[in-house]
């Protein structure tokens, strides 16, 4: 595993707090939220609640992002754009491929495999513990102003100068050999 931090070269932004009853900061992800082709693997997409915002939020974008990838780039498994400041929850699922369970006006980004979901972890085979970035990005507009069929990256460097606070919760995997 490496050590590279995703958030090293962004502009700072005030921390705030994003639990799960899915999986516990620092903890494996649950068979559920690892892609479909594993073993037990549902592409489900996890709990997630947050607290603490700062003062301002207008909306929230919610990310996952494994940095440890053998891509160069890393791996964006969802990101979700333009989540009303009103709402401080999404429940398990919400990343299925309907989108139906996210509150009114916002929208799932296509990830890595560009699909408009929650696609679940799937380190290579023998690749080693891979972490994945489940971050809440409070965000000082009401709408990111994105076009649906954006990437994440797209996503990230859009929201960098509008976020106020990260809200991070980080899970692992990783598939024996």
């Amino acid at each position: 595993m490496n050590v590279n931090d995703p958030f090293a070269r962004l502009p700072e932004a005030a921390s705030f707090t994003v639990t799960s009853t899915t999986v516990t900061d620092g903890a494996v992800w649950p068979p559920e939220q690892h892609a479909s082709g594993l073993p037990g693997g549902k592409d489900r997409s996890p709990q997630l609640s947050w607290s603490g915002a700062p003062e301002g939020t207008r909306s929230y974008a919610v990310t996952v992002y494994d940095p440890d990838a053998p891509t160069g780039s890393g791996f964006w498994h969802w990101a979700v754009a333009d989540i009303p400041a009103t709402v401080a929850e999404l429940p398990e699922g919400a990343g299925d491929d309907t989108g139906s369970q996210l509150p009114e006006g916002a929208y799932q980004l296509p990830n890595d495999a560009r699909l408009a979901r929650y696609i679940g972890a799937a380190p290579p085979a023998g690749h080693g513990p891979h972490r994945y970035f489940v971050v809440v990005h409070a965000l000082d507009i009401a709408s990111v102003g994105v076009p649906a069929d954006a990437t994440p990256a797209v996503l990230g460097f859009t929201m960098a100068g509008h976020t106020l606070g990260r809200a991070v919760l980080t899970a692992t995997a990783e598939t024996p050999a």
